[in-house]
């Protein structure tokens, strides 16, 4: 019974050894450069691939994120070739700081000629007898242009508020003329009957 309890406490105490192995945690930090070791290279994709856990670098090329010791990380940026770095085993520190270089990833393609018209008379002849796909849209704006058109669109276009403030402003105007100035026609004027009537009075004495 002594024996079974001593390799029960055995197991047990590598089994948690082992697991507090596995699952130790690093934190991954440092800086990715381009090919001059000069210019940093912000939005480079940090991850790894097996846990599908990364980040991505900021604006001066600094990344910091957790990893596991043996983790494989990827460095990928546009333009430039991937970079691959291994998590090496840690006994004391709990951080690991690096420095990432990439290199530029340039394809130079082959010269390529298209000449769909084999000879320029060709070409000239289709240049000028192309359809261009606006123009309908001309021919509809150069008839909107039209003189008469446009007359008689002008006649038919409704009152603006302002030519309505006008138009009520005269209205009002001209009923106070009416109404306090006298008349034009003196035949219905009594006050100038009156005098009339006056003046011949003052005559005959």
């Amino acid at each position: 019974m002594r024996y079974t309890l001593t390799i029960i406490f055995l197991t047990i105490s590598t089994f948690t050894f082992c697991q507090e192995e596995v699952t130790k945690v690093i934190q991954f930090t440092g800086v990715v450069f381009g090919p001059d070791s000069v210019s940093v290279v912000p939005g480079t994709h940090v991850y790894i691939p097996k846990s599908g856990r990364g980040t991505t670098t900021n604006p001066y090329g600094f990344f910091s994120m957790p990893v596991l010791e043996g983790d494989s990380i990827i460095f990928s940026a546009v333009g430039y070739k991937r970079a691959y770095f291994i998590i090496p085993p840690h006994e004391n520190e709990s951080s690991l700081r690096v420095v990432i270089a990439l290199q530029d990833d340039i394809i130079f393609l082959e010269e390529v000629e298209i000449r769909p018209y084999p000879t320029e008379s060709m070409f000239k002849e289709a240049l000028i007898t192309m359809e261009l796909p606006e123009r309908k849209e001309y021919a509809n704006i150069y008839q909107w242009l039209n003189s008469e058109i446009m007359t008689e669109a002008y006649r038919d276009l409704p009152a603006s508020p302002n030519a309505n403030h006008q138009y009520f402003m005269q209205q009002q105007r001209q009923a106070y003329i009416n109404r306090y100035s006298p008349p034009q026609n003196q035949f219905l004027n009594p006050f100038a009957w009156a005098n009339f009537i006056n003046l011949i009075k003052r005559k005959k004495r």
